[in-house]
C-alpha cells in the first residue's frame, strides 16, 4: 500500500547505500489510486502533494484507530479517528469572521487546511509577505455573493476577515503562478522574495492563537519552464547541519544559502 511504499522510499534514502533512489514503486501505488498522475504528461506538484498527504493520512488514521481498539482505550479517551501524524504536522485552521453590513452581526466559520494557496499580486516582483497580505485582506461580499443574514432575514452585503486560528507545525505555501487569461492558462514568472528564517505569521493570526515561534524555510519545490514543457527541482535543508541541497532528478548537489532564493519557487515548506 501507499504507506509501505513510502516507508521503503524513506528507508532507502536514509540508508545511503546508493547515490540516488528512484521513487518508482511509490509512484506506481499513487498512480493506481489517482490515474491522473501518469508518466506520459506533466503534472502539477501541488496537486500531487495534496493527494500524497491525503493518501498517507487516510491510511495512518486507520492504523491509529486499530491500535486504540487493541489497547482497549475507552472511546472517550481516544483521539479522534480523523487524526494522524499528517494532520499533527501539516494541518492548520483558518477562521472566517463574516459580518453583515446592515446589522453588524458577526458569525464565525472554521476551515482546516494543509496547503495555503497564495495569490501572486504582481507580475514582476513581490515578497511572500505581499502574497500573505493579499490572501488575508478583508473581502466584501456583494451582488451574487451576498450572505443570508439570519437576524435581518434577507440577503445582505457582508465583509469577511480571515485569520489563522491554529498554526500547523509545518506550513506549506503554494504560490499560484498559473492563472487563466480568457480561455488560456498562463504562468506568472514573478520573482517572489521569501525569507529563509524568521517568517512571522502573527499579523495574520487570531488574538487567541499564540504563534510565538517564527518559521524557517526547510524545503522548496521549483518549477522552471511553462505549462507543457516544464521541469521540477527541489531544494531541501538538512536541519542537523543547516545545509541546503538541490535535487534535480538523479543529480544531488550541495548549494549555498544564497542559491535557495530563486524566481522559480512554486511550493514553500516552513
Amino acid at each position: 500500500n501507499s504507506v509501505t511504499a513510502f516507508s521503503w522510499l524513506i528507508v532507502s534514502m536514509w540508508l545511503g547505500e546508493c547515490e540516488c533512489v528512484t521513487p518508482e514503486a511509490f509512484h506506481s501505488v499513487i498512480e493506481k489510486r489517482y490515474p491522473t498522475f501518469t508518466k506520459e504528461t506533466q503534472q502539477d506538484a501541488q496537486e500531487f502533494l495534496i493527494c500524497v498527504l491525503n493518501e498517507l493520512h487516510e491510511a495512518l488514521k486507520n492504523v491509529r484507530g486499530q491500535l486504540c481498539k487493541r489497547k482497549h482505550v475507552p472511546e472517550a479517551q481516544r483521539s479522534t479517528n480523523e487524526t494522524s501524524i499528517i494532520t499533527e504536522l501539516f494541518e492548520g485552521q483558518l477562521g472566517y469572521a463574516i459580518t453583515c453590513l446592515e446589522c453588524r452581526t458577526t458569525i464565525g466559520r472554521p476551515e482546516s487546511f494543509t496547503v495555503l494557496s497564495l495569490p501572486v499580486p504582481s507580475k514582476s516582483t513581490c515578497s511572500l509577505q505581499d502574497c500573505l497580505k493579499c490572501f488575508f485582506q478583508q473581502d466584501k461580499l456583494t451582488s451574487n455573493n451576498q450572505i443570508h443574514c439570519s437576524l435581518c432575514g434577507t440577503k445582505q452585503d457582508a465583509v469577511v476577515e480571515t485569520t489563522i486560528t491554529k498554526a500547523p507545525r509545518i506550513i506549506i505555501f503554494h504560490l499560484k503562478r498559473f492563472e487563466w487569461q480568457g480561455n488560456n492558462r498562463r504562468k506568472l514568472l514573478t520573482d517572489i522574495n521569501y525569507p529563509l528564517t524568521n517568517l512571522d505569521l502573527s499579523p495574520y493570526s487570531a488574538p487567541h492563537c499564540c504563534v510565538d515561534a517564527e518559521y524557517s524555510l526547510c524545503a522548496v519545490v521549483n518549477h522552471s519552464g511553462f505549462l507543457d514543457n516544464g521541469h521540477y527541482t527541489a531544494f531541501c535543508k538538512r536541519s542537523a547541519t543547516e545545509t541546503w541541497y538541490r535535487f534535480d532528478d538523479e543529480v544531488i548537489t550541495k548549494i549555498p544559502h544564497s542559491s535557495v532564493q530563486t524566481n522559480t519557487a512554486y511550493v514553500l515548506f516552513y
